[in-house]
């Protein structure tokens, strides 16, 4: 991407895009703001190949009709003339927030989701993760939160949950874990204004580092990772600690912004949606575990055959420093705390 002027161009224009919508004072700023990203986006999408070109008129399709909602609930919140939504019940809210939740991927908006991720590349796809809902997220907090984000937050923790038990694939598995994280960062969204800042700063984290060893290795398949595929068992386990970290076990940085949405929750009284969310990670967790089988299994046959990779000494060197950020943070943030 980077060798390719005309992308690094789109890129930055994605970027702009976006900064306009989270700079604007109005709605229609706001609105102008995820055209230019849509727009921006859908050049890098391509990649000159028939599932790209499929991705790419899938997201087009999906973001356009969102935007026409959007634009139409703005119209009629201007023609009712009050620009600041004031009504939890009224119409223009409700279609806000829905066509907000369809450009991010949020249950039960999300069917196009794992489709378009499937014909991505992964640096698109860690975008298409992360960057794009930036934006929607954004615009949402400034909404009157109200019975149907609730609804919405167990659809997507559920559904993305469930969704990944039976995939082989893994962008869609990584498309249905940020489908469950994203009902994370709307439950952190209506406990305090900046916590779902903080979750979605470690999210993106922890998608970089996860999909940096995925494109550095060519993976994109779970029989990939049962292969002997690794010339190192340190890379293997590198890879599957920062797989458990992101689905929020314990001991790593993953659990801490899954720790403190708990927290608030709690403080809230929301003892029901806590607890939906809580057994929901469980079950992302275990098809974690169940990648993380071969890795950790000591009885577990391998291939004899080895495939020689050569690694990029800085992509190595990157891959250590990140992996020992999502594996020790956490404990080296109680020591510190515990000791001043």
């Amino acid at each position: 991407m980077f060798n390719n002027s005309a992308k690094i161009m789109f890129f930055f224009i994605l970027m702009t895009g976006t900064l306009i919508t989270v700079s604007s004072n109005s709605w229609l700023g706001a609105w102008m703001g995820l055209e230019i990203n849509l727009l921006s986006f859908i050049p890098l999408m391509n990649s000159n190949n028939l599932t790209s070109t499929e991705a790419s008129l899938k997201y087009f399709l999906t973001q356009a009709m969102a935007s026409a909602v959007l634009l139409f609930a703005i119209m009629m919140m201007y023609l009712n003339n009050y620009p600041i939504i004031q009504d939890n019940s009224s119409y223009s809210n409700l279609m806000i927030i829905s066509s907000l939740l369809l450009k991010s991927g949020a249950a039960p908006f999300h069917f196009w989701f794992p489709n378009v991720m499937e014909g991505l590349s992964w640096m698109n796809a860690l975008t298409l993760m992360t960057w794009q809902k930036i934006a929607p997220l954004m615009l949402i907090s400034y909404t009157t939160l109200n019975t149907f984000i609730f609804m919405v937050i167990i659809a997507s923790t559920v559904t993305g949950s469930l969704g990944g038990l039976n995939q082989t694939s893994l962008r869609k598995l990584m498309a249905f874990s940020s489908i469950n994280h994203l009902g994370w960062m709307l439950a952190a969204m209506q406990a305090s204004e900046s916590m779902w800042c903080i979750y979605f700063s470690f999210y993106t984290f922890l998608s970089f580092s996860l999909t940096f060893m995925f494109n550095n290795f060519k993976m994109f398949h779970i029989n990939q990772l049962f292969n002997s595929f690794f010339n190192s068992k340190i890379l293997k386990f590198i890879l599957f600690l920062n797989l458990l970290s992101l689905g929020g076990l314990p001991p790593f940085i993953g659990f801490l912004p899954k720790w403190l949405v708990i927290q608030l929750l709690v403080l809230k009284s929301q003892y029901v949606l806590m607890t939906i969310m809580t057994v929901m990670t469980l079950i992302t967790l275990f098809f974690y575990l169940r990648l993380c089988f071969a890795a950790f299994m000591l009885n577990y046959y391998e291939n004899n055959w080895t495939i020689d990779m050569t690694i990029n000494n800085i992509s190595f060197k990157l891959m250590l420093i990140l992996s020992f950020i999502s594996t020790f943070s956490l404990i080296l943030i109680s020591m510190i705390y515990l000791f001043l």
